[in-house]
């Protein structure tokens, strides 16, 4: 019997009418599977998501995804480890490097971190914030990467700028590796070729930044509550806890302790609950930034005058409030989804009238790219205040002016 006739002999028995489709696995579903869950926890957080989402978002079972991965704390272990390793890679110079100039060995190293936070720019978001959720060892080498980035920018920078000090530098490297990866802090799109070449841009005058001299920590005002104010003394240990612990890890019993309530029952004569204290955080932060811009542009002589302000007063207010603008930065996921879109509004229109000053400056920049360098420029104060906390290198007037460079690619007019 010919292969015709089997197949057709197959057919008559089996009341099949066609072939079976054979299904096969796809050759790339490890890496289907990373791009997946970076996108899934880097929205939601590596608390809000579980392995059943991230399945379902591909599109297989639950038990297909167990077969790559033992458990969700896998899978979010291994990709920010690459990520981590592919940064630490994107910055080692090869051979012939040793015969160029200090300033093409550092522009190659820039040029290369920058490919590859664009590459991955989902879970960098998850390497900037979602780390400290790995457990001890995976973190200390997940931080051992990202000082490997460091080491490796300021190593470029010392040879091409030998004057500066040891402190300068390391402001400096920290200030070019938040630039970069603050793109992860945010949905503004550029197409790849365009954000390389305006991260690029925005890197150089910070390399030639002349940092005024170490400061004493100048004075923050820090408003004390009386412990008889208890919806505001609640706020503020929330954000302390949230601060030190991440979201998940507190709760209504913790807040209630740290402010001094006998039972976490008397939270809710305040707030209606953890989540609601966090939504109050977040308008404060929000409200703070977006009610500075109409009294700046109001009594600003020009539209450089008014951002100057307007970085001095934001600068100021993280200062005083290191806490909040943390948290501002790493928990918006949790806050409630009925509060999401107002906070996303306020802080969109914030970013926008920023962006709007900024291009009276720089008429150059496109909308789109107003909006990444104000990013970049919020990014770099909490940045450096995790980074440095209240030592005088990351004095204000420091973090001031490396604002105005990100901003205006130098120094505000005097």
């Amino acid at each position: 019997m010919s292969v015709d006739n089997r197949r057709t002999a197959r057919k008559a028995s089996t009341g099949d009418s066609a072939p079976r489709e054979v299904r096969r696995r796809p050759k790339n579903r490890r890496a289907q599977i990373a791009a997946a869950s970076a996108a899934a926890f880097g929205a939601l957080g590596y608390h809000g998501v579980s392995m059943e989402d991230i399945a379902t978002g591909l599109g297989i079972s639950s038990a297909a995804l167990y077969r790559h991965y033992p458990s969700k704390y896998a899978l979010f272990r291994e990709e920010l480890l690459r990520v981590g390793r592919a940064m630490t890679e994107s910055v080692e110079l090869p051979e012939e490097a040793t015969a160029w100039t200090p300033e093409r060995r550092l522009r190659h190293v820039l040029d290369a971190l920058i490919a590859v936070t664009i590459e991955n720019r989902p879970t960098i978001t998850l390497v900037r914030w979602e780390g400290r959720y790995l457990e001890p060892d995976d973190l200390t080498l997940l931080n051992d990467q990202q000082f490997a980035v460091l080491g490796a920018l300021g190593s470029q920078l010392a040879e091409l700028r030998p004057e500066l000090t040891e402190d300068d530098t390391r402001i400096l490297r920290m200030a070019l590796l938040s630039t970069i990866t603050s793109i992860a802090d945010h949905h503004a799109t550029l197409p790849a070729k365009s954000l390389a070449r305006l991260l690029s841009s925005a890197c150089q005058p910070i390399i030639g930044t002349e940092l005024p001299a170490a400061q004493a920590a100048e004075p923050v005002q820090v408003v004390e509550i009386p412990d008889s104010f208890k919806h505001e003394l609640l706020l503020r240990k929330a954000v302390e806890l949230f601060h030190e612990r991440g979201y998940p890890n507190v709760s209504v019993e913790d807040i209630a302790t740290a402010a001094g309530l006998s039972a976490a029952s008397a939270v809710y004569r305040f707030y209606r609950g953890k989540s609601d204290l966090l939504a109050a955080a977040f308008r404060r932060a929000a409200e703070r930034v977006s009610g500075a811009v109409g009294p700046a542009v109001a009594t600003a002589a020009s539209p450089e005058a008014a951002l100057t302000t307007l970085i001095d007063q934001y600068v100021a207010g993280s200062f005083a409030e290191r806490a909040l603008t943390y948290v501002y930065f790493t928990e918006f996921q949790h806050v409630p989804t009925e509060e999401r879109t107002v906070l996303r509004n306020i802080q969109r229109l914030s970013v926008e009238e920023w962006a709007r000053l900024l291009r009276e400056v720089r008429p150059e920049l496109s909308p789109a790219e107003a909006r990444f360098l104000i990013h970049a420029a919020f990014a770099l104060v909490v940045d450096l205040g995790r980074a440095f906390d209240d030592q005088p290198m990351a004095a204000q007037c420091r973090v001031r002016l490396l604002m105005q460079v990100v901003l205006f690619g130098r120094p505000a007019a005097a």
